[in-house]
């Protein structure tokens, strides 16, 4: 089957089941070169506490699910990809990781006192977002948080063969205000916003965008 063939939940899956060993090799360090992100995630933790669970939807091979749980999360990770997976569990056996669609989250309603989607929701097409928002905060109990982060910008960004591999995949950037937007409209108060200029020492060419935000504890907010 050719990539044109595929649906776009499918496509994300190919792609990252055909560099997942080649991704979690380049950017095995890539927190180490985060600070801000590091110090974010950090006062995340202090935000969600310790006694509810926290979902790292979209985790890849596992980075963030794993510093995380070294803050002292009850924290499991989520993907569509089998050979992403594969990877976060060999390099850390003692998490829950698990496979599935952030769009259709099995998990009871209002389940999880933290909801993380780091850099997960770029290849979420913009009309779907609503829905992406709405899921998060369904399963997030009231006054639970959110932590969104992703590039901010406007034009998309087509990977086209990365690390040699036969697949190509768009990413896409948002501007932070309209996703602001779409989180209150799910039920979402804004608690920080945090825009940083890119990194050229990390290759970036877009700023970069990290909010968290609070599931309102009613239906008013």
């Amino acid at each position: 089957m050719t990539e044109d063939a595929l649906t776009p939940t499918e496509s994300v899956q190919h792609f990252y089941d055909a560099i997942a060993e080649d991704y979690a090799h380049h950017f095995r360090d890539e927190l180490t070169a985060r600070p801000l992100e590091r110090a974010l995630l950090t006062a995340y933790a202090e935000l969600v506490g310790r006694d509810g669970e926290v979902a790292d939807l979209g985790c890849g091979p596992g980075l963030v699910t794993a510093y995380l749980a070294s803050l002292g999360l009850k924290v499991f990770g989520l993907d569509l990809s089998a050979a992403m997976l594969a990877v976060a569990r060999r390099e850390n056996p003692a998490l829950r990781f698990e496979q599935g669609s952030m769009l259709g989250l099995d998990i009871p309603d209002g389940h999880l006192a933290g909801v993380v989607s780091f850099y997960s929701s770029v290849h979420t097409p913009a009309d779907q977002l609503p829905a992406l928002f709405e899921e998060y905060a369904r399963v997030l109990a009231p006054g639970g948080h959110l932590l969104l982060a992703f590039q901010a910008g406007d034009a998309p960004r087509r990977v086209d063969r990365p690390f040699g591999r036969p697949v190509s995949l768009d990413f896409l950037r948002r501007r932070p205000e309209r996703m602001t937007g779409l989180l209150t409209e799910a039920g979402f108060t804004l608690h920080s916003r945090t825009v940083r200029e890119p990194d050229p020492e990390l290759a970036e060419t877009t700023p970069q965008a990290l909010l968290i935000a609070r599931r309102n504890t009613d239906p008013e907010g």
